[in-house]
């Protein structure tokens, strides 16, 4: 100890500083979901040792975006429509990733008392206003016949979703798995009248999850938002490299059972049918525009513009928001350039 304490003093002589390396502390959230599970192997793996990220899970969305605003929360993982409506609310929250599109895993699902979206007319469908399953009941309504006014839009989070068709207060709803698989089971007649994994939807990329970071975090810290995205896309490779013990990690802390989280992501590190195509970094980064190269499944080079214009129309349609800004204003692409780059 009198050895130790003699050679710090040596050094402080000398004009060496002694001083503790410090991780980078980041707060996320997410909701229950297993595309949203990879901040848990970088946390679980310690994939990005000067990292320390702190996970919860916050069920409604807009309580994340929130806490975001007041600056209680740097990243949330969330569907990715979100942007164009902090942008006309002069929010802080940036869109930075499109982390992968839903490949079957999204359906609308009728009652058995419906037999054409006609019967629909008058009554309740249940979505998350505000979010990707509005915007996809919106667009299959009026392909369909039926206008927007003509039903009664319910915000319900999952479980609530799934009780009000089964129970009959909703004669429809926008599911995502594994949530779709267990309306179908419970209620007998019920049927999927729309599904992500048709080239209609696939095309458009809709429907699908994102990253957002604070415009303070990204500015003022932009080193931890650059490990932050650096951890992400860590074990999304991590994923693809050992699907088993990676999904047993989400499954965890999810407390999912671990054939819930296959449903959606998988077993084999691949697009998964029924479920979501996970998109590692350079997939990602060229559907963001900022690398080189066409994203998988037929996207295009820098959809996330055309994205942005589709979800910017219907929030203008549906009344939450007024005009429509550039893609500029809601999407910081500063932290997945700085990854990429690398």
């Amino acid at each position: 100890m009198k050895k130790l304490t003699l050679m710090c003093l040596a050094m402080l002589l000398c004009g060496v500083t002694v001083t503790a390396s410090a991780k980078e502390s980041v707060s996320v959230s997410l909701f229950s979901w297993p595309g949203y599970g990879f901040w848990f192997i970088a946390r679980e793996k310690n994939l990005v040792p000067e990292l320390d990220l702190d996970i919860s899970i916050i069920e409604d969305p807009y309580d994340s975006f929130a806490m975001m605003s007041a600056g209680r929360l740097d990243i949330t993982s969330s569907t990715v429509e979100y942007g164009p409506i902090a942008a006309s609310q002069g929010s802080p929250v940036k869109l930075v990733a499109y982390t992968n599109p839903s490949y079957g895993t999204d359906k609308i699902i009728v009652g058995p008392q419906v037999s054409s979206p006609q019967d629909l007319i008058g009554e309740q469908v249940a979505v998350m206003e505000g979010g990707l399953s509005q915007i996809f009941m919106g667009i299959w309504l009026e392909d369909n016949g039926v206008a927007i006014d003509q039903v009664t839009f319910v915000n319900l989070i999952m479980d609530d979703a799934v009780g009000a068709l089964v129970g009959g207060t909703a004669a429809a709803g926008e599911y995502w798995e594994p949530f779709g698989s267990q309306v179908l089971a419970n209620l007998k007649g019920s049927r999927v009248v729309a599904s992500s994994l048709e080239p209609y939807w696939q095309e458009q990329a809709l429907l699908g999850d994102g990253m957002y970071m604070t415009e303070t975090f990204i500015s003022q810290r932009p080193e931890a938002a650059k490990l932050a995205m650096q951890a992400y896309f860590a074990a999304v490779d991590f994923w693809k490299e050992n699907p088993e013990e990676a999904n047993r990690i989400i499954a965890g802390a999810l407390r999912f059972p671990v054939a819930d989280v296959e449903a959606v992501i998988g077993t084999t590190g691949e697009p998964h049918e029924g479920g979501i195509a996970v998109l590692d970094l350079p997939q990602a980064a060229r559907l963001m525009g900022v690398m080189e190269g066409e994203p998988p499944l037929g996207l295009k080079h820098g959809q996330i513009r055309d994205h942005w214009a589709l979800t910017s129309e219907w929030w203008q349609k549906f009344g939450l928001i007024s005009d429509i800004q550039a893609p500029e204003a809601g999407i910081d692409f500063r932290p997945l350039t700085a990854v990429a780059g690398e």
